[in-house]
């Protein structure tokens, strides 16, 4: 991008650590008992991006203390989406983990085998030794080491003075450096931090260490409650420009070694980031969806889309995986984006000023920042209202329910009008505000209900997850193509201890003759007594469809002849080594325990298991 024309290597005064005794709290700027104060100086820095950005994520980190804990294969999953978002490309470049638990280390090692050169994958640990020899045993190239800056963190925290807290990161990075592990410096709390007092001598003796190593020493800039502002002519510390600058003009870093981390305590995570870019941070860090501790960070998918804004570099991020990260945070971790959130909402490109969608058809481009279908994989939604009309019914039906084609449904359709009709009487009665995607979905439901699944048809979903594994893999025996009744009632038997929710298994032979069966409770047993061998089963559903189709079946719910209990049969078909069927193999499962089947499905996903 941008390559500056001015020589920027001026001269450096060298700068030392005061040794002070009181912190130095800038009561000034922040008086606690008070709003914070922005202070102006009249001086002015000019922006000057370096030659190349990037981002770097904090998800799995900062990200991870804003909410419930990734699982492993969550983070796998996530890790992928970035990689496929701009990690491709180099844009996405690192991500950082926890270290400290056994899960830890399995995500890092699970998203190390995923064999992507971007994101990097990296570590954060605090300036300890022991911690260290957790990035070495992990076998990272990098991590981020915690050294906090202000004196609020070095004397009210951790009770060190400025030169003892100096001494002890130049030691950890000493180490970090001869293990050959490239340390990354975390500057907590740095627009509270004394830049000249502390900051800048602390950052020459790590330019000096990585001089005297061959290995970068990496600097990130941590805005750790907000305080950071972009305005031109703000005074340090919280000048986010002026900070950048001094640390590339005084303090000797490359660009291409800073970093700018910031919270949005004061909605200025994102602005302030892009700042930090225009000034010569070569890294912005940030979350999905800025999800971060308190307030949360910068939003990676929004500095892409800046990132691709300034530099015109519209192929370094595939930004439709924007929505599909969006899709995944709601279905998978149960974390829905807000619907307005930029860029991933489910409703961020729509308007609810009464448009009029026969005029949207026409040229969306009035009112959509820009082609979102194209770029982020978003058609433009509709908010209905009073103004929305049968156009804007039928346009909402078709958008949330996805129809296509010839499922399309027009706005003369019959229920179409019956829905209208319906809206249009909450506002002669008085309502103000839009109709919302709920109650929607309930008209839609009411009016047209052959459009939803029903509760019988969520079951038999549920019957498919749990059955098909379970049955493909038992259908799998060797012993089901002989003739061992005794060793094949033995392993039904261990199977439906097993599996108990199913209430009777049972083989027939390729003609349909029942050759084996058992039940799962003995309740039962002189009832399917009646049953005998070599029953003729070939006029059965559950045996047909297999037979015609070689692949698993699963029946409508019906009444049980036996138990008198609502249930439906799963039904595999058997095939030998030489892939000839030789059978079918039927279990009957209860309605009530698939009912709570379901139910422990959903507390699964809730506690998000490994």
């Amino acid at each position: 991008m941008y390559k500056p024309l001015l020589h920027k290597n001026p001269a450096r005064q060298k700068y030392s650590i005061p040794d002070k005794k009181k912190p130095e709290l800038f009561r000034d700027l922040y008086p606690y008992k008070k709003i914070s104060r922005t202070v102006f100086d009249d001086s002015f820095v000019l922006p000057r991006p370096p030659e190349e950005i990037f981002v770097t994520d904090t998800t799995f980190r900062d990200g991870q203390q804003a909410r419930p804990p990734y699982s492993v294969k969550q983070i796998t999953s996530i890790f992928d989406y970035m990689h496929w978002l701009a990690g491709f490309s180099g844009l996405l470049r690192q991500c950082e983990f926890f270290l400290y638990s056994q899960k830890d280390r399995r995500a890092v090692e699970a998203c190390l085998e995923r064999g992507y050169r971007y994101p990097q994958v990296t570590g954060w640990i605090r300036a300890n030794a022991r911690d260290l020899d957790l990035v070495r045993k992990a076998g990272l190239k990098e991590t981020g080491i915690l050294t906090s800056v202000s004196d609020y963190h070095l004397y009210l925290k951790l009770g060190k003075d400025r030169r003892t807290a100096a001494r002890d990161y130049l030691n950890i990075v000493e180490k970090s450096l001869e293990l050959g592990i490239i340390p990354r410096c975390h500057f907590e709390d740095v627009t509270r931090a004394d830049i000249y007092g502390f900051c800048i001598p602390l950052a020459q003796e790590l330019m000096r260490l990585a001089e005297q190593s061959g290995l970068p020493v990496k600097i990130r800039l941590c805005d750790t409650m907000g305080y950071g502002v972009p305005f031109p002519g703000a005074a340090l510390p919280r000048s986010v420009g002026k900070i950048v600058r001094t640390f590339t003009d005084e303090g000797g870093v490359p660009g291409e070694w800073l970093e700018w981390h910031g919270h949005n305590d004061f909605h200025k995570a994102h602005i302030n980031a892009v700042t930090a870019w225009l000034y010569g941070c070569a890294g912005a860090n940030g979350t999905l969806f800025g999800f971060g501790e308190r307030t949360g960070n910068a939003p990676i998918e929004a500095l892409i889309i800046e990132y691709i804004s300034l530099t015109g570099s519209d192929d370094h991020a595939d930004t439709r995986q924007i929505t599909s990260l969006a899709e995944y945070f709601e279905k998978e971790l149960d974390q829905p984006v807000p619907s307005n959130y930029p860029f991933a909402g489910r409703d961020f490109n729509a308007t609810s000023a009464g448009i009029h969608v026969d005029g949207l058809m026409k040229n969306e481009e009035i009112y959509n920042i820009f082609d979102t279908n194209l770029i982020l994989d978003k058609p433009v939604p509709i908010i209905i209202n009073d103004k929305s009309g049968k156009a804007g019914i039928a346009y909402w039906i078709n958008h949330n329910l996805e129809l296509e084609g010839e499922d399309r449904v027009d706005k003369r359709h019959p229920a179409v009008d019956k829905i209208a009709q319906r809206i249009q009487r909450e506002y002669e009665n008085g309502r103000t505000t839009n109709i919302s995607h709920k109650e929607m979905e309930r008209f839609v439901r009411r009016f047209m209900p052959e459009m939803f699944l029903s509760e019988f048809d969520h079951l038999k979903v549920v019957a498919h997850d749990v059955g098909a594994q379970i049955m493909e893999d038992l259908a799998k025996y060797d012993i089901f193509h002989s003739e061992d009744k005794e060793g094949i009632n033995r392993v039904m038997g261990e199977f439906l201890v097993k599996y108990p929710f199913i209430q009777y298994l049972y083989l027939t032979d390729s003609r349909g003759k029942l050759l084996a069966w058992n039940v799962s409770d003995i309740q039962y047993l002189n009832k399917y007594r009646d049953i005998p061998y070599g029953q003729d089963f070939s006029d059965r559903e559950w045996y047909i469809r297999p037979i015609k189709t070689g692949k698993l079946h699963i029946t409508n719910f019906y009444k049980s002849f036996f138990t008198g209990k609502l249930c439906l049969t799963v039904s595999v078909p058997i095939f030998n080594s030489r892939d000839q069927m030789t059978g079918v193999l039927g279990a009957d499962i209860q309605f009530e325990d698939l009912v709570k089947i379901q139910e422990d499905l959903k507390d699964e996903r809730k506690q998000a298991m490994d």
